[in-house]
């Protein structure tokens, strides 16, 4: 007629909230500067990881792979061959000299 009830305690203190806060920060990647905008020597284009983008003139390849601005000038987002994107950075005088033909082609038509 008793009823026997057993009930367990654990033998060694519980994991609580003071023991899961070990979570980093997120690592910002992705495109710091578009096409077409002016940026200074030593300027981060892009931060990726492996090489999304390839490099192309006048930007360098961190260890990281982040892409980097070489000199100051235009940024120009270009494709390199059928697959890959690669990234530019143009002289400023350079990009103004070949903005100023394609105006004058659309003013013509």
């Amino acid at each position: 007629m008793f009823k026997i009830i057993l009930q367990l305690h654990a033998h060694k203190k519980g994991t609580g909230s003071s023991h899961n806060g070990r979570d980093s920060n997120a690592q910002r990647w992705g495109t710091k500067v578009h096409d077409s905008k002016v940026v200074t020597a030593g300027s981060i284009i892009v931060r990726q990881r492996g090489t999304r983008f390839q490099v192309g003139k006048n930007v360098g390849l961190g260890k990281n792979f982040s892409i980097y601005a070489k000199i100051d000038g235009v940024v120009k987002f270009e494709r390199k061959g059928r697959f890959d994107r690669q990234i530019s950075v143009y002289p400023v005088e350079a990009a103004k000299a070949e903005a100023k033909p394609a105006a004058k082609e659309a003013k013509a038509v």
